[in-house]
């Protein structure tokens, strides 16, 4: 069993939860808006705090304005589990896949302060 844990953003749909949970019961994955996640609502760089933190891998759909976010996050001398950026031209079994194969091939240590674009492969 993986030690990574996904915290997906609030602009991610939560299908990808759905199917990720659907793919592998035992994988780790929080919503923002979750009783024990963040609230709805909270800016980016407090985000990036909580998945410090917390030791979660932010999954977001966020290109835009995320990279300046991880670079000012990472100016304060601070850290990132990890980014993963959604892409929109990857189905939903294509993203679920590639987040299943970060979660079983990978160590949380391999993401720690970088951003990644899915796909993985």
């Amino acid at each position: 069993m993986s030690a990574i844990r996904f915290l997906l953003d609030e602009n991610v749909a939560p299908l990808y939860r759905r199917e990720l949970l659907r793919r592998d019961p035992a994988l780790v994955v929080w919503k923002v808006g979750d009783v024990s996640a963040p609230p709805g609502g909270m800016l980016d760089p407090d985000l990036l705090a909580w998945c410090e933190e917390n030791g979660f891998i932010l999954v977001t759909n966020n290109r835009k304005s995320m990279p300046a976010h991880l670079r000012d996050h990472l100016a304060e001398g601070r850290h990132v589990p990890g980014i993963l950026v959604l892409n929109d031209k990857l189905s939903v079994s294509e993203t679920v896949e590639d987040l299943w194969l970060v979660w079983a091939t990978s160590d949380q240590e391999e993401y720690l302060d970088t951003m990644i674009y899915l796909p993985v492969r």
